[in-house]
């Protein structure tokens, strides 16, 4: 049984990404369908091999659409995913459109995939960020109850799309031959420099993207009092998002249970060498599927404390992973339709 396959925002990427994900697991493509802006028209992306040129998005894009994956915003994703849904379709969107729709699933397959069960057509990529630092913890939180998350990001630039990544290499250029360059894509200088996450900071003082990573666990994790506390920095990596995290916990188990419970969870990797002081890096991370966790020990700070570092690449697991494991949990639990159209996608 094979799927006709739209993604939307193809040439961003995350669609890029999307796109060679779905062409590694060989997930069951009969055709795929890319989709951007009218700018776009007239490129090609390769998939299995095979040219495939990318076409304008149009309300009418999705006929004979079986599942559709959004990466183009959330404006693009509240016009056109409701669309989508009507000619049939069914739509992982990895903006923050619906993340926070109480009918809308917010999904990482290894923690709730039971979530899928409720979904009316759209189910909600969490946020990279969020899925990161759920990945790191849920171990612990298998062990005993997360009291409190205490955590830095060190965000790298594919977080805010390609031509961050491009700014980065550029301004990096410019500022090893001493040349001058003005930031386009980015609010700040990116070369050997860090700073906030750029996004707006609202009136209690959090950005949107630590506000995102405060209620996305919530909703995850089914947990409305869990405290989280995040600081979310930009760092002049390529790919691969780093975090430190601090959590206080209900009981604290012992260091041997931790790691038995890190070495048994599916999609973390442990990298926690201390005598070669080797622990996880964005250099590792990048371009791999596990997200990986070390520096654990007990935190100073809590009687029940733990702290751990984390990297994940932002790309994979941090976004297009994520959504091609929601994609083949749907089709293992048959929620993808039954009788998928096996002619050509309609023009």
């Amino acid at each position: 049984m094979r799927y006709h396959v739209a993604i939307v925002g193809a040439t961003g990427a995350v669609g890029q990404e999307l796109l060679r994900v779905l062409e590694e697991r060989d997930f069951p493509v009969h055709r795929v369908r890319l989709l951007a802006s009218e700018r776009s028209v007239g490129k090609q992306l390769a998939f299995r091999g095979e040219p495939i040129p990318v076409e304008a998005l149009r309300p009418d894009s999705f006929r004979g659409i079986d599942l559709a994956f959004f990466s183009a915003g959330s404006a693009v994703s509240k016009e056109f995913a409701p669309r989508a849904v009507q000619a049939g379709a069914v739509v992982i969107d990895n903006s923050s459109a619906f993340r926070m729709d109480p009918q809308t699933p917010l999904v990482i397959p290894e923690i709730n995939p039971e979530a899928l069960a409720l979904h009316r057509g759209i189910i909600a990529n969490p946020n990279c960020s969020t899925i990161i630092m759920l990945m790191a913890l849920e171990p612990l939180r298998r062990l005993t109850r997360v009291r409190r998350i205490i955590v830095s990001t060190y965000q790298a630039a594919s977080g805010a799309g390609a031509q961050a990544m491009q700014e980065l290499l550029d301004a990096t250029r410019a500022y090893l031959q001493g040349e001058p360059f003005e930031p386009r894509v980015l609010p700040h200088p990116y070369a050997f420099n860090l700073f906030s996450h750029n996004s707006a900071i609202g009136d209690d003082g959090y950005n949107e993207e630590e506000r995102k990573m405060i209620l996305e666990t919530r909703k995850i994790w089914g947990d409305s009092e869990v405290a989280v506390s995040p600081t979310c920095v930009r760092v002049p990596v390529l790919r691969a998002h780093s975090e430190s995290i601090v959590v206080e916990l209900e009981a604290r188990p012992a260091l041997a249970d931790i790691y038995a419970a890190y070495r048994a969870f599916a999609g973390v990797q442990l990298v926690d060498d201390r005598a070669r002081n080797h622990f996880p890096m964005p250099s590792e991370a990048t371009g791999r599927d596990a997200v990986l966790v070390g520096r654990i020990r007990y935190d100073a700070g809590f009687p029940n404390g733990v702290a751990l570092f984390a990297c994940g690449d932002q790309l994979r697991k941090g976004a297009a992973l994520n959504a091609v494991q929601i994609a083949e949990q749907l089709v293992r639990t048959g929620a993808l339709p039954t009788s998928p159209r096996q002619g050509t996608i309609p023009p």
